[in-house]
């Protein structure tokens, strides 16, 4: 576990991902894991990790095993399209009329 936090960035420190867990998360991903004892995604590997097919659902049906380094980019990967669909602004001001032209 120590290794795991020294890879996420900040890692559970000032988090409450633990808090927002649903209740008997425990039997939940014991369960998700031992219907999927194999990766889903590269079909290789252990699962270790508990994954939302869709995400922000608490439907635990919609849980899936996968390892950690397909955990990893699928998670980089979500996080990267929800940057895109909800750019920010720009800093650049919109170029202003002449003064003249008013």
């Amino acid at each position: 576990m120590v290794v795991e936090q020294a890879r996420m960035s900040g890692g559970w420190q000032g988090s409450d991902r633990k808090a927002r867990l649903p209740r008997g998360w425990e039997r939940i991903r014991a369960e998700t894991l031992g219907r999927f004892p194999i990766c889903v995604l590269c079909g290789v590997r252990a699962s270790t990790h508990c994954d939302h097919i869709q995400a922000k659902t608490d439907d635990h049906k919609q849980l899936q095993g996968v390892c950690e380094p397909c955990h990893l980019q699928k998670s980089s990967r979500e996080g990267n399209d929800a940057q895109r669909a909800n750019r920010r602004p720009g800093r650049q001001r919109p170029p202003e009329q002449h003064p003249g032209l008013r």
